[in-house]
């Protein structure tokens, strides 16, 4: 149980004390007209704002909550479309809401910003961690001083943040990338990756995954992994790695990007070299990002969940934390509006769905 869950659960048996002593005084003696009176609450009042408590004590969102998302870096699509509907709901929840953070994939960079939202004193940060326990101290400072920290995305050690909002299953994610590879190179041939930071939590994650299916599963007995790669979530230097791994490695067949820049900037350097249509690349990226790639042949399919959607989420979470609904407890549930009912799982974890494929069949339906 991290700080701010300890003093959300003093917190609630405190009121639950404080409760059976007024429920007690009141069985002294009751009037004729209080007696006739209609109840108005179970407890703690009725619920207005359409989220119900699963384990927090409180029923509704607060107004004016300050919500702040703080993402890996400033200026990337993929964040920036997450900040959209984290945006929407704070708005209709009555708070106030900002969008900050570095222009570099940064531990370092990042810290210098949650000191400075701990000192505004936001109620809650989204953040998508650059690394998962470089942030820890300057998270623990944030926690202390009751401002509730959910990660989205990347997360960091569940120590040092209150619950952790995951686009998808990581296993699931990283069985999707190997399939489509496998299935773009026909089960055999040289694989490489292109990944964001080198200590990034969710790639690395997802990576793994890739590592132990190549080792285990009979299906991809034929393919080897031959090279993994950094371009530190920035277009140049992942287009130059790009580059870089094709002249070290001119059997590759197939590059798996993790990241939407890693992805995007991999295409373009496909689209204008020798190896397009030779080299497979597959991948998570955006729909509007990559579907020039998709309609020129460049790249077949690649996958990803809606970051819009992620981004919602990741704000119902910090708001339902702020509010009191939860504790970020295991098994507490809460309304996320349009999304849905959404349950804690262990660690914190709160997943939002299952990757959606995209390809030249469906491209066309999405706009994010």
């Amino acid at each position: 149980m991290n700080l701010r869950q300890q003093r959300r659960s003093r917190t609630a048996s405190a009121a639950l004390a404080l409760g059976i002593a007024l429920t007690l005084a009141a069985c002294g003696g009751t009037t004729q007209d209080s007696a006739d009176e209609e109840p108005t609450g179970g407890g703690g009042g009725a619920a207005t704002g359409g989220a119900t408590g699963g384990g927090g004590g409180a029923t509704e969102y607060e107004e004016g909550l300050a919500i702040t998302m703080l993402p890996k870096q400033v200026n990337n699509p993929y964040f920036e479309t997450s900040s959209e509907g984290a945006q929407k709901v704070v708005e209709e929840l009555g708070g106030t809401y900002e969008y900050t953070g570095p222009s570099d994939a940064s531990a370092s960079s990042q810290v210098s910003y949650i000191n400075t939202l701990t000192q505004q004193a936001v109620d809650a940060i989204l953040l998508s961690a650059n690394d998962p326990n470089a942030l820890c101290s300057a998270l623990e400072q944030a926690m202390s001083g009751d401002t509730a920290v959910v990660t989205f995305d990347s997360d960091v050690d569940p120590s040092c943040r209150d619950v952790f909002v995951s686009q998808v299953d990581g296993e699931e994610v990283g069985k999707t990338l190997i399939e489509m590879a496998s299935e773009q190179i026909d089960g055999s041939g040289q694989v490489a990756i292109l990944s964001a930071t080198a200590n990034a939590t969710n790639q690395n994650a997802w990576i793994q995954v890739i590592e132990d299916e190549l080792a285990n599963n009979p299906d991809y007995a034929d393919i080897e992994l031959v090279a993994t790669v950094y371009g530190d979530d920035e277009d140049e230097k992942s287009f130059s790695e790009t580059q870089g791994l094709l002249q070290a490695n001119p059997d590759v067949e197939a590059i798996i990007s993790p990241t939407t820049v890693g992805i995007a900037a991999a295409a373009r350097y496909l689209q204008g070299s020798d190896y397009k249509g030779k080299v497979a690349l597959t991948g998570l990226g955006t729909p509007n990002q990559m579907r020039e790639f998709v309609k020129d042949g460049t790249v077949t399919e690649f996958a990803l969940w809606d970051p819009g959607a992620l981004g919602q989420l990741a704000a119902y979470t910090g708001a339902a934390m702020a509010s009191g609904i939860i504790t970020g407890e295991e098994g507490e549930t809460f309304e996320a509006g349009d999304l849905g009912e959404y349950e804690i799982g262990a660690d914190g974890v709160i997943t939002l769905g299952p990757p959606t494929r995209f390809n030249a069949d469906n491209i066309d339906d999405f706009d994010f």
